[in-house]
């Protein structure tokens, strides 16, 4: 007779807590990053109100910070639009990734994933998971979403709290401090810890070239171009290492040929070694 499967709630797993942990570890560059959004919203004449409904609606630093000049000089609606939406276009390569883990969910709570997505979101989690390359299996689906959850609710309160902080302390933050130049800080230092092999190395260094040749590009598109770049040639360096007529699949046959007085059945069955 089977036992009844109960379901924990999301915030008292492990895995949550683990996330929320982790997430921390960086915080507080987030949260300088925020504050600095905070305080460039309120100073470029957006208003309390207004700063206050943006940070809990958008959400998205670097989208708020390209939209907030354009919205300062009076620019039309569909070039503000335009601008964040090239901006954001990353989050689009980041959601493909994702997808094998949170195919699963419903269309509403992929919603909420989507809202509560981060640059710094996306490289802890693929840091955990990412070698689960087809997504978690049935056994494994609660954990991961409660693993992003725990990361996705401090990053989400550590943001707007200090977010909200830069807004109601604007005139109070001198500028000189350099507060924001944290934000950037930490995840280069998480981004430099993720470069373990020859793959990594290489798609950094495309991914950063491309970045400096697209640095002219309007409405900072090199950024999206420098992520398709890096993506796209870690996806197919990984693709090639995986493929089984490569590297130990046909080194396996040779070594039975090789082997003094093989077997007969050995010939045979030796590739099937390599089967998994």
């Amino acid at each position: 007779m089977s036992v009844p499967e109960t379901k924990t709630p999301l915030w008292r797993q492990a895995p949550f807590a683990l996330g929320a942990r982790e997430m921390a570890a960086v915080s507080l560059g987030m949260a300088a990053w925020g504050l600095v959004t905070g305080m460039a919203m309120v100073n470029s004449g957006l208003g309390v109100p207004l700063s206050v409904f943006m940070s809990l609606v958008v959400f998205a630093g670097s989208a708020q910070l390209a939209a907030l000049p354009l919205l300062a000089m009076g620019a039309p609606l569909w070039l503000i639009w335009a601008t964040a939406f090239c901006v954001n276009l990353r989050f689009v390569i980041f959601s493909a990734q994702w997808r094998p883990f949170f195919k699963h969910l419903s269309r509403p709570q992929r919603l909420w994933h989507g809202y509560l997505s981060t640059d710094m979101g996306y490289v802890l989690f693929m840091k955990r998971h990412g070698g689960l390359k087809d997504g978690p299996d049935a056994s494994n689906r609660q954990e991961v979403v409660a693993y992003f959850w725990g990361g996705a609710v401090l990053n989400w309160l550590a943001w707007q709290t200090a977010s909200m902080l830069g807004i109601f302390l604007a005139d109070s933050i001198p500028d000189h401090w350099g507060i924001g130049f944290a934000g950037t800080l930490a995840l280069l230092a998480l981004s430099c810890s993720l470069i373990t092999d020859r793959i990594t190395v290489m798609t950094a260094v495309v991914a950063g070239s491309a970045a400096l040749a697209a640095y002219a590009w309007p409405l900072r598109l090199n950024i999206v171009v420098a992520i398709a770049a890096g993506v796209s040639l870690g996806l197919f360096l990984d693709h090639q290492r995986r493929r089984p007529d490569s590297g130990d699949g046909g080194a396996g046959t040779g070594k039975a040929l090789d082997t003094k007085d093989p077997p007969e059945p050995a010939v045979v069955s030796a590739p099937g070694r390599d089967a998994p």
